[in-house]
Order: structure tokens, then C-alpha cells, then sequence
């Protein structure tokens, strides 16, 4: 039987430092030799046309980023399969501060097996809530503008039917466990400075518009953080300035 590259996952909430310690991982592989490929979940985002196709078909909260049915799972199977195997394969690459997925152009060329791959991402790993936990809206936005839970619902479907084709991929998988929800919205504006910091001629969302950006990955956020620590393979739990706790 053909040896299948493994697939290791980091699963944290925003700004916890997936793509941080995925980069230090990555770093330390390939000092001892080994060839490895780094994949985020934020990079198989569904492109701003396909997610304004949503919108308009479906509920217009789907024009926004990050919750699940935002992503291009079947791109995410197939990228993880052709790496497991040990074919050539491009790596997707989105612009956060662009708002869509870059040309095909490019993306990062994977040319022949390598030994390790890295996987990362808000949600991976998260499971569907049950029908009954959708019926109350958690936040301002649930409450204003998904007042019949349309996309809740949705969100969370997706999460049914097609996200757990891509959690099948993965061999291993690690959470980064904030001490609470309500952190995030620190880190998130850490991040989202930074981000803009990198390239100053570009705009990044103000205190209020990451507010509300927020709102939308709370729900399956909070149900990560109930249900994650039981299910990963390991849980490492950080405080407030995304230091490690000891168990």
C-alpha cells in the first residue's frame, strides 16, 4: 500500500496563532530535512463573486467570509488528497484585505510528495449544533438580520453535508483553546492591525466593522469551544496573551 503523507491540523479561533505556530512547526520540519506544505482553511474561502452568488440565492450574510458554508470544501479535498498521494498541486492563496481568492497565477506550486502538511484554520474540526440550539439568535446580528435563522441554518447544514469530507482528511488534529470567547475580539483587532501594517496603502476594517465581522463566526465558535477540547486529539490552552497553560 503507497505510504500517504500525513496531514497535521492546528484548530484555534481568531488571532490564537494557528498560522503562527503552523510556520514554527513548518520551520523546524524543514531544518531536519523534510519538505513541508502549508494550507490554510481561510485560503479555500469561496471567491466574492461565488459568495455574492450566495447571498443573492440564499441570505445576504453569505457575501461575508468565514463562516461555514463560505468555504470551497471540494478545493480543500482535492488539494489535501493530491498532497496525501504525492501529486503536483497548487496551493489556493486569499486576500483578506482584497476580500477574494488571488489568481491562479499565483498560487504556491507543490511539486512532487513532501513529508509533512500542515493544515490550520478557524473552525476545523467544528461538528453541526443540533436543530434546537439554532431556534435563539445569540447576538445583535443573529437578532437583526437573520431574524427566521435562514442562514443559521444554513451555515450549520453545511457544516452537516459537507465539512466533515474534508475533517476525514486530516490524521491528527490540535486546538489552540482560548480562555473564553470574548478574548477574540482583541485578537482579532491585533490581527487585523497588523495585516494592515504589512501594507499601509490598504484598509482594513475599523473597531466597529470588526465587530460586526465577528458576530458571524461566534455561534460555531462558541459550540468549538464546547465541544473541540473533546474530540482533538490534543488541546493546548492558552491565556489572554496566547501563552500556553499548564494542564
Amino acid at each position: 500500500m503507497p505510504v500517504r503523507t500525513p496531514v497535521f491540523a492546528i484548530s484555534g479561533l481568531q488571532g490564537s496563532g494557528k498560522s503562527t505556530l503552523a510556520a514554527q512547526i513548518a520551520a523546524r520540519a524543514e531544518a531536519d530535512g523534510l519538505r513541508v506544505a502549508v494550507l490554510s482553511l481561510d485560503d479555500l474561502y469561496l471567491t466574492r463573486g461565488q459568495r455574492r452568488q450566495l447571498a443573492d440565492e440564499v441570505h445576504p450574510l453569505l457575501a461575508t467570509r468565514g463562516p461555514p458554508g463560505t468555504h470551497d470544501v471540494a478545493l480543500g479535498c482535492r488539494v489535501l488528497d493530491a498532497l496525501k498521494t504525492g501529486q503536483n498541486v497548487a496551493l489556493p492563496r486569499f486576500d483578506k484585505l482584497a476580500d477574494d481568492r488571488v489568481e491562479d497565477a499565483a498560487w504556491v506550486r507543490v511539486q512532487e510528495r513532501v513529508d509533512l502538511v500542515l493544515f490550520e484554520g478557524w473552525c476545523v474540526g467544528a461538528t453541526p449544533e443540533a436543530d434546537d440550539a439554532l431556534a435563539s439568535p445569540i447576538n445583535a446580528l443573529e437578532r437583526e438580520e437573520d431574524a427566521d435563522g435562514r442562514w443559521r441554518r444554513h451555515c450549520n447544514e453545511a457544516l452537516h453535508r459537507d465539512y466533515p469530507a474534508l475533517w476525514s482528511r486530516l490524521d491528527a488534529l490540535w486546538f489552540l483553546q482560548p480562555p473564553g470567547f470574548d478574548i477574540v475580539r482583541t485578537w482579532r483587532w491585533q490581527q487585523e492591525q497588523a495585516m494592515v501594517a504589512r501594507d499601509p496603502a490598504r484598509h482594513g476594517m475599523d473597531r466597529v466593522q470588526l465587530e460586526r465581522f465577528i458576530q458571524h463566526y461566534e455561534r460555531t465558535s462558541r459550540h468549538l469551544l464546547a465541544t473541540l477540547p473533546a474530540t482533538a486529539d490534543r488541546v493546548i490552552r492558552l491565556d489572554e496573551a496566547r501563552r500556553p497553560v499548564a494542564a
